[in-house]
């Protein structure tokens, strides 16, 4: 996967004490969620497991909770325009952040798609594998069984989250759709019943921050961006735009679904 560099981010000033007390209060606060999150999750799936396999009746609702508590706790104001897809599909949405991950859990209850490599960090490895990611390496001998893995995951009535942008960027812009992975969606058992929602993340930075404050993108490292986030003493804030679901079989091939879905999310973007 390429890496967006863009502008180098203006340099965080330090951390005073007040914004280190915040650091510890939400920080721990932050923890104790996620921590108690996932243990009730992996206790509900020993029982969801065997009695509804593949489908997850209970537990994502733990997660879009769990994400809700955590945009709260950075002090990020949530908001959400239009309404997710009651269709059986997947959600397509631009990536500007690790954030990306609780805003869309917290808008409705999705499985994301993320690059293999992402299962093995530490701690975030282990968040993703509990919350049902989909794992894929992006390799051309991998295409045909990572298309039988979206099926599968697909009829099992699980909405799937795609990044078609490939790497995040500073939020404050769409780069062009990649539509390798919309092919997936046109596997003769899918195409007539699948649909894909496009889905615009939009930040606003704190008062007096940097626009692209939220953003996270070419080297940047996660503990001194987690850091600032958690440190700020103004609130900040992100909106959901979801805009009206697209109906593969309506669609003329991939590269044409992945501009229409590209079209969407640009017209609601920051910049």
């Amino acid at each position: 996967m390429s890496t967006w560099r863009g502008a180098a981010p203006p340099e965080a000033p330090p951390i005073d004490a007040a914004g280190w007390l915040r650091v510890a209060l939400r920080g721990g606060a932050l923890i104790a969620v996620l921590c108690v999150g996932m243990m009730l999750k992996l206790t509900l799936r020993l029982v969801e497991r065997p009695l509804f396999g593949l489908r997850r009746p209970v537990t994502p609702w733990i997660t879009q909770g769990v994400s809700r508590a955590a945009l709260a706790i950075l002090g990020m104001r949530y908001r959400r325009r239009g309404r997710p897809m009651r269709e059986r599909g997947a959600l397509v949405a631009n990536h500007a952040s690790w954030l990306d991950i609780f805003a869309l859990n917290a808008g409705g209850r999705v499985y994301f798609v993320s690059k293999a490599e992402v299962a093995d960090w530490p701690g975030i490895g282990w968040l993703a594998r509990a919350a049902g990611t989909v794992f894929i390496a992006r390799e051309k001998r991998e295409a045909k069984a990572q298309a039988d893995l979206f099926e599968t995951r697909l009829k099992a009535g699980h909405r799937l989250v795609f990044f078609p942008e490939g790497t995040s960027t500073d939020g404050r812009r769409v780069l062009p759709f990649k539509s390798t992975l919309f092919a997936a969606f046109f596997g003769a058992d899918l195409r007539d019943i699948l649909w894909v929602q496009p889905v615009t993340v939009v930040y606003t930075a704190p008062e007096g921050e940097d626009p692209a404050f939220y953003g996270w993108w070419g080297d940047m490292g996660f503990g001194p961006h987690a850091l600032k986030l958690l440190a700020t003493a103004r609130p900040g804030g992100v909106e959901l735009v979801y805009h009206p679901p697209l109906r593969v079989a309506e669609a003329e091939n991939r590269k044409a679904l992945a501009l229409a879905c590209e079209t969407a999310v640009r017209s609601a973007a920051a910049g």
